[in-house]
């Protein structure tokens, strides 16, 4: 007689070969837990999934976004942005904890983390000592839609203030794109050369778009 296997339910895959072995589609479903009326947790998965495109426009998505799709209401909705939140809060808390930045990729997970689904233009200054082990974190301009006022002297003077030895500068553009404009690229000339007068390197300016980002480090410009 056949014998008849049935896929693992996500719970049970994760406990069998890891988290890590969880597909977007089942790593959703697990968080949500429940699927809806007609729908099972993985097929509501796979269809909220296909509907936004991918995993980071899911979340990054706001309520009004969710008008179209079947079955999602505000408990559904507050699940996920739950999911969210819990991430931009573990990469603050494990950012101070590990001190170090061990690699760019962390830099920028933490940095993606932060920004995501931010509606104005805010610049983020992580401050680092001699051995770039993370001293302090901080949202210090907060702008509009499409551009944010930063102030050099201010981000020299809060490095004075806590022994910084190195910065690395960050912020978003709601619009999606991460290409630098000008305003990006002359303001990061003249906190480079502020924090010059001082003996702080600025290691880096990242720019954070939708789901992609420009590292000023990466093509040369600091």
């Amino acid at each position: 007689m056949e014998t008849l296997y049935l896929p693992e339910l996500p719970r049970e895959k994760m406990m069998n070969s890891g988290v890590e072995s969880l597909t977007d589609e089942e790593l959703l479903a697990l968080f949500l837990r429940t699927g809806v009326r007609g729908k099972s947790m993985l097929t509501l998965s796979r269809d909220l999934l296909a509907h936004f495109g991918s995993l980071y426009a899911l979340l990054s998505a706001d309520y009004g976004e969710f008008r179209y799709v079947n079955g999602i209401g505000v408990a559904k909705f507050a699940q996920l942005k739950g999911i969210a939140e819990l991430a931009r809060r573990y990469y603050s808390v494990k950012m101070m904890e590990e001190h170090a930045l061990l690699s760019p990729e962390m830099t920028r997970e933490f940095l993606q983390s932060q920004l995501t689904g931010e509606k104005r233009e805010i610049f983020i200054v992580i401050f680092l000592d001699n051995q770039h082990r993370v001293l302090k974190h901080s949202r210090l301009f907060t702008g509009t839609i499409d551009q944010v006022e930063v102030h050099p002297r201010e981000i020299v003077r809060e490095a004075i203030k806590i022994n910084a030895a190195a910065v690395i500068l960050a912020h978003n553009h709601p619009s999606g794109s991460a290409e630098p404009s000008k305003a990006d690229r002359i303001i990061t000339e003249k906190v480079v050369k502020c924090c010059q007068f001082m003996d702080i390197r600025v290691l880096d300016h990242l720019v954070i778009g939708r789901g992609e980002y420009v590292s000023f480090a990466e093509r040369g410009w600091i």
